[in-house]
Parts: C-alpha cells; sequence; structure tokens
C-alpha cells in the first residue's frame, strides 16, 4: 500500500471524530493537504442510515487519487468511469453543514454524487477548483483575409501547451482535450458574451507561436469573427467537456441545498433525476470576485430531468455559465419495436441520455402518436427490462393502443414538476436564463433576468434533445428583464418555440394556457414575444423600454410574432420606444386575437 495513504489513514484519529448514536455526525477538523481519503473512509465507516458531517470552517483540497471510482451515467454529462469524492447513497437522511468552508478540486472529478436517499441537506461551503478546464485567451489581431487570429493565452491559475502546432488543455494528470471545441467570444470589462456573438466550433489548422507570448491560430472564419479585446473561451469537444456536475442527485427525496456557491465545475451546477421535492436557496453560480475568469461552470447552473413534486429556487444568483441557468423537462423516449400487445422496446434517442433511468414500475406514461404531438392515451408500467443503455423493454398493465406504430413517442407522466422560481439574478452567462418543459403548474415571479439568448423560452423537443413536457399552467410575472437576447442568433425575451420531427404536425398546438404579465423590460432588441403553436396566451400590463445601451440586431423584427396560434390577448402594456413593427400574426392568430388598452402602441 501507498506509504503516504497509510500516513492520511493514521490521521485520521486527529480529525475526524464520530458520536455514536442513532445518528452519525462526523466532525471533520481543517488540516492540509489532499481531504480525499479522509472523507471517503469517514464515509465508508459509518453503518447508520442517518448521517451528518460537519466541517470546521476552512479551505480544503481533493485530489483524484484516493476518490471512488463508479462507472456512472449521468445525464446531459459524459458517462464513464469517475472519480467520486463524496458518494452518499441509500441514507434515510443525509446533511452535510459547511460552516463557510471552501472545497477546491483538482482534476476530473465528480464531487457529489447523491443517490437513493430519503432527505438530502447540503448548506453553507463554496466550491472552486485550482485549476479550470477552459483555454482563456485575449484577441489581439484578427485577419479574416488570410483566416487567423492572434490571441494572448492567460497563464496565471490556467493550464495549457503547444504540442505539434495544436493547443492543448487543461493539460492536468494526463488529461486534455482534444481540440479547442466550443469557443465563445467574451465582453472583458462586463464579463458577458460578446454583443452579438455566435459559439463556435474551433478546429485550427494549426496554431503558430509569435514573438512575446502571442499565438497565431490559423483557423477559417466563418459565421462569426472576435473583434480584438475579446475574451475567447475554449471548453474543448461536445463529447468530452461534461465530466460531472458538481452535484448529481438521483432517485432522492425532500433536498435542501442553500447557502452553497460554485465557483467552476466540470460540467453542471446541479443536476437532479427522478429526484423530488428540491429546493435550492441562496445559492450561487458565478466567477469568484477578482478572477480573471469569465465561465463558471461548464454547462447549466441546474437542471432537472424527469422530477415531480415542488421544485423551488429562490434568491439565487447564477453567472457566467456556458448554458442555461435553469432547464426543466421530461424525457421523450421513441417506439423502435411492439413486441405484442402490452409490451414495447423504447429507445434513448439523444447521446447525453444513454442509460437514464426513464421508466419504474408504476409509473404512467403518455403515448405520443405521430402525426399528432398531442398525449393520447395514457397506459401504467408493470414491468421493465432495461436491455442496455440505449433500449429499454416497458411491459404495461392494458393494451396498446390499436394504431401504435414504430417512431411514436412516450413521455413520462408520473415525473413532472411544479416549478417555481422568485427572487432570483441570472446573467452575464451563455444560452437562457430558463428553459422549461412541464405540463404542472410554473411561476417565475420577481426575478432580474438578462440573457444572451431568450430569456424565458418554453420548448418540448423530439427531434434533437428529446426534452418533453409542453406547457399548460405558465405564470410570468413581476420580472425585470434587462438588456436581453444579445447574442447573433435571433431570440426573445419569451419565446415559445416547439422543436418536432417532421412526421409531426406542424401546425398542431403544442404549448397552452400563458401569462406574461406586469413585468418590467428595458432592452435595445425588438422582439419581445415570440410564439409558435401555442393556444392561450395573454400579454398584459408590461412595460416595456427600448434603450440605446447597443444596436438592434434584428431592427426589423415585431415585438410581437405570433405563428399558428389561438386565443392570444396584448393588453394594458406600455411601449417607449422607435420599433414600429408591433404585431406580426398569421390568419390562424388573427382569429381569435384580442388587442385593447395599450399604450404607445
Amino acid at each position: 500500500m501507498n506509504p503516504s495513504f497509510l500516513k492520511i489513514m493514521t490521521a485520521l484519529v486527529l480529525f475526524v471524530s464520530f458520536q455514536s448514536t442513532a445518528k452519525s455526525v462526523i466532525n471533520i477538523k481543517h488540516q492540509e493537504g489532499d481531504m480525499t481519503a479522509i472523507v471517503r473512509k469517514a464515509i465508508a465507516d459509518n453503518t447508520d442510515k442517518e448521517l451528518t458531517i460537519v466541517f470546521e470552517k476552512g479551505k480544503y483540497l481533493f485530489l483524484p487519487d484516493y476518490a471512488v471510482d463508479k462507472y456512472s451515467y449521468i445525464t446531459n454529462h459524459g458517462n464513464g468511469l469517475k472519480k467520486i469524492i463524496f458518494l452518499l447513497e441509500g441514507y434515510d437522511s443525509v446533511a452535510i453543514e459547511g460552516n463557510g468552508s471552501e472545497f477546491i478540486f483538482h482534476g476530473q472529478v465528480a464531487p457529489f454524487q447523491i443517490k437513493n436517499c430519503k432527505k438530502v441537506t447540503a448548506k453553507n461551503f463554496t466550491i472552486d477548483w485550482d485549476i479550470p478546464f477552459v483555454f482563456q485567451s485575449e484577441v489581439t489581431a484578427v485577419n479574416k483575409a488570410e483566416d487567423w487570429i492572434e490571441v494572448r493565452p492567460f497563464t496565471k491559475g490556467f493550464s495549457w501547451k503547444l504540442v505539434g502546432e495544436q493547443i492543448y488543455f487543461p493539460d492536468i494528470d494526463g488529461f486534455s482535450f482534444f481540440e479547442m471545441g466550443s469557443t465563445l467570444a467574451f465582453d472583458p470589462k462586463l464579463k458577458r458574451v460578446a454583443q452579438g456573438a455566435y459559439d463556435m466550433s474551433s478546429r485550427p489548422r494549426w496554431v503558430e507561436k509569435r514573438p512575446n507570448g502571442i499565438l497565431r491560430i490559423h483557423e477559417k472564419l466563418k459565421r462569426y469573427t472576435p473583434e480584438v479585446g475579446n475574451v475567447l473561451n475554449s471548453k474543448g469537444e461536445s463529447e468530452q467537456n461534461r465530466y460531472a456536475p458538481a452535484f448529481q442527485t438521483l432517485n432522492s427525496q425532500n433536498i435542501l441545498f442553500e447557502g452553497i456557491t460554485i465557483h467552476h465545475a466540470l460540467g453542471m451546477g446541479f443536476l437532479f433525476e427522478r429526484s423530488e421535492e428540491i429546493v435550492i436557496s441562496k445559492c450561487g453560480i458565478f466567477v469568484r470576485p477578482g478572477s480573471d475568469r469569465v465561465v463558471s461552470t461548464i454547462a447549466d447552473a441546474t437542471h432537472f430531468s424527469n422530477c415531480k413534486g415542488n421544485i423551488l429556487i429562490e434568491n439565487c444568483k447564477f453567472q457566467h455559465m456556458l448554458d442555461d441557468g435553469t432547464n426543466v423537462h421530461g424525457t421523450y423516449v421513441e417506439i423502435n419495436k411492439i413486441v405484442d400487445s402490452k409490451t414495447v422496446i423504447v429507445e434513448l434517442k439523444h447521446f447525453e441520455q444513454l442509460g437514464f433511468e426513464f421508466a419504474g414500475i408504476g409509473d404512467e406514461m403518455w403515448f405520443i402518436q405521430q402525426p399528432s404531438p398531442d398525449r393520447a392515451s395514457v397506459n401504467k408500467v408493470a414491468e421493465v427490462l432495461t436491455i442496455n443503455d440505449r433500449f429499454i423493454q416497458i411491459t404495461f398493465e392494458n393494451n396498446l393502443p390499436s394504431n401504435l406504430k414504430q417512431g411514436d413517442n412516450l413521455e413520462n407522466k408520473t415525473w413532472n414538476p411544479v416549478f417555481t422560481m422568485r427572487g432570483c439574478t441570472i446573467n452575464d452567462h451563455r444560452a437562457r436564463n430558463v428553459i422549461i418543459k412541464t405540463p404542472l403548474k410554473i411561476i417565475i415571479e420577481n426575478n432580474d433576468f438578462s440573457s444572451m439568448m431568450s430569456a424565458i423560452q418554453l420548448r418540448g423537443d423530439n427531434y434533437y434533445w428529446f426534452e418533453s413536457g409542453a406547457v399548460a399552467d405558465v405564470t410570468i410575472r413581476n420580472n425585470r428583464f434587462v438588456h436581453c437576447a444579445y447574442g447573433g442568433a435571433e431570440s426573445a425575451i419569451l419565446y415559445v418555440t416547439p422543436r418536432l420531427g417532421k412526421t409531426f404536425d406542424d401546425k398542431a398546438f403544442f404549448d397552452r394556457n400563458i401569462t406574461f404579465e406586469n413585468n418590467t423590460i428595458e432592452t435595445f432588441g425588438s422582439r419581445i414575444i415570440w410564439t409558435d403553436r401555442v393556444d392561450g396566451l395573454k400579454i398584459t400590463g408590461n412595460t416595456i423600454t427600448q434603450t440605446k445601451e447597443a444596436t438592434d440586431l434584428y431592427p426589423n423584427s415585431p415585438m410581437f410574432d405570433l405563428i399558428n396560434c389561438n386565443n392570444i390577448e396584448i393588453s394594458k402594456n406600455t411601449y417607449k420606444g422607435e420599433n414600429k413593427n408591433i404585431l406580426k400574426a398569421d390568419e390562424t392568430s388573427k382569429k381569435n386575437l384580442k388587442v385593447k388598452g395599450n399604450k404607445g402602441f
């Protein structure tokens, strides 16, 4: 056995104390050096079903060497063998009290994996990495005619090397991405995505070392050309750059995360799968103040896949992520084979869904039969056989619909949440503030939003991501939207747009019963509401002001754009600005459209 490992084990008696009652309390004292083995042994030695881990306030370092190795399926991340620091599984109650501590992680590790717990509480600590898994540089010159840009890489606190005329990063413990991959330009002063920027997929032909620490990147500049002074951030190729979230919570209940700040993670911040009754309160995801970094988490701040019960996100601040502030959704699976009158084999379609637990015995399923996107009928699961990470055999209590066919979808009716977000600030990050798909009640109120793409997007998808959840009860009220939709792709404050396969009716109503009321909007752009296939939308009491802080990227776009909609009301709104293109509505949308009592248009 490694002598240093023995030394750490001997030290445990000095730094970990157990209080042996019906409930175990592990008190971890502060010390220098790697804490992974100490935490691992403390958890492994506990035999009680109720566990509390209390950290003395301090800065703790966690290295991958003595982490738990476990093959993990992690939805919307890369599956594989993960090095897990806190593996917490099968508890009636588990709690972690950080007392204001900092947890610093190194290399490819999954900080928290929480599975099959009846109650989960984590409070009062900060998560960060000593070296982030990104390449960051300042643009110093651009030559579009010759297809190159010159950059000055950040070095302090970052890790990379030039090998064979290519940039390897993060060059940590033998791991590097094999291409620059997903790359985005940031405004260095505001630390947000640069105005008009697009996502770029960077695969340099070669990289040339120049004087004074400059690198010349030879690459065809296609859709978007960064400007001198921009900060470029690259996170590697898409199938490798989401190792694990800071917190992965699976099949658990009664969850409270409070007072937790995440400055970096190798995937999402908080990820929940088939979990229920979740509260995220007074948490933060953002770059450490004073840091040169422009990116916090590699992906979403929060993500909920097939959860149920109540989800509440309140009084949180999410910034600098490379994806959404929150994404709430179910899962569409596709009928691959009809086995008999009660049994089907379904397929998980997206590569980041592989291994996901889509169905359990007793779950109710909706059948969605093309070309209609409607939830046509319901049946209850009697038996589940997981064939492999892509295919699942499901047997139902009752007979299948007689006209069910290959290519139709199933959606899990049981696992959908009621969602509330209030008192949050979400800004200065890539993508949307909120993207949400659940048929149960949604309330988004009293938040401050600023977005690269749409601030709020409602988008069921059985075409690419296969994320289900046509909405049926949405209230968006008393929010403040400032400087929204400033990325290069055309977006809106509220964008409702299902993405369905070609075999589905592209005119059938999909989302329903949305209220957008008493919000304050201050933005440079023309687009405010953009909806497709909505039945029931009330836009009322909003104050909209067009600002001069940036040039309108799409000045000819309408403020309200209605496509294949029904029962739309636009009333009692106030507008101050120069956009004269207020309303665009097709013939279907005009039939039951009410526009009344507005000021300024």
